[in-house]
């Protein structure tokens, strides 16, 4: 991490507030970055003057580059068109990613929570946030579930982030979130294709703290998908972080 730069970004943040009074910012470098994006995490959507947004892009997209960016033009496809990537989706460059959001659409409020709502938000930077309440604005209402928005993707490596709302299962599965959670891939899919996006690569959607169990989740969304696949031409990734999912979607690729 560049010092100079994340003791730029806090300290603009702390001079937006009034409501943070003395906070120290930490020597050790994980704690300072830990500091910063909670405080973007906190933010309200709003932009920021051209000193903050540029020294923003450039630290963010030298962390990622750190991290490590994976193409999925070096991956290789399960079956035609399909791919299975088990890491970080916010370092995967390919046409889109698909983040699992909820329905005010503006991303995870709680302080480096590890949703994929909140790293999403984090690593492509505040101007995400700002875009997404723009759209809601005009919208006037919440995002339905199983319906989907796109934005640009700012300084993740991919070209743009779509958004989706999945169903909340708190009790027992039913087929109506069975039918929202297919609505929500097909949305997706079909928001990629109008934009001419050629891959895209979906997350878990509505499974972990939603509550849809993985394998349903996780047949619903391969099905869907090569349903699709039948009629348009697009590259999905599915994305898995845990090694269960990866377990799970190997063995059901594994069936035709």
């Amino acid at each position: 991490m560049e010092t100079n730069k994340l003791d730029f970004l806090i300290n603009y943040l702390l001079a937006e507030r009034n409501d943070i009074d003395n906070i120290p910012i930490p020597n050790h470098e994980q704690d300072k970055f830990n500091l910063y994006r909670s405080l973007v995490n906190i933010r309200p959507a709003s932009s920021a003057d051209d000193s903050f947004l540029e020294t923003e892009d450039s630290f963010l997209k030298e962390m990622t580059i750190q991290k490590g960016v994976t193409d999925i033009a070096g991956l290789i496809p399960t079956e035609d068109n399909i791919y299975l990537w088990q890491g970080d989706i916010t370092t995967l460059k390919c046409g889109a990613i698909v983040n699992a959001a909820n329905s005010g659409m503006t991303g995870c409020y709680q302080p480096c929570h590890n949703c994929i709502d909140n790293c999403i938000h984090t690593f492509s930077g505040i101007r995400l946030r700002y875009k997404c309440s723009q759209i809601m604005e005009k919208q006037g209402y919440e995002e339905p579930t199983g319906r989907a928005k796109i934005t640009p993707a700012y300084n993740l490596p991919c070209d743009y982030v779509i958004h989706t709302v999945g169903p909340i299962v708190s009790g027992t599965l039913t087929d109506t979130h069975k039918e929202l959670l297919k609505s929500s891939y097909l949305s997706c899919l079909e928001l990629a294709v109008q934009n001419g996006i050629s891959s895209i690569a979906f997350c878990c959607i509505s499974t972990g703290v939603f509550g849809f169990p993985q394998r349903d989740a996780a047949e619903i969304a391969i099905s869907t998908v090569r349903e699709f696949l039948k009629t348009q031409k697009i590259e999905v990734i599915f994305n898995v972080f845990k090694d269960t999912d990866y377990q799970t979607y190997k063995h059901l690729l594994g069936r035709s």
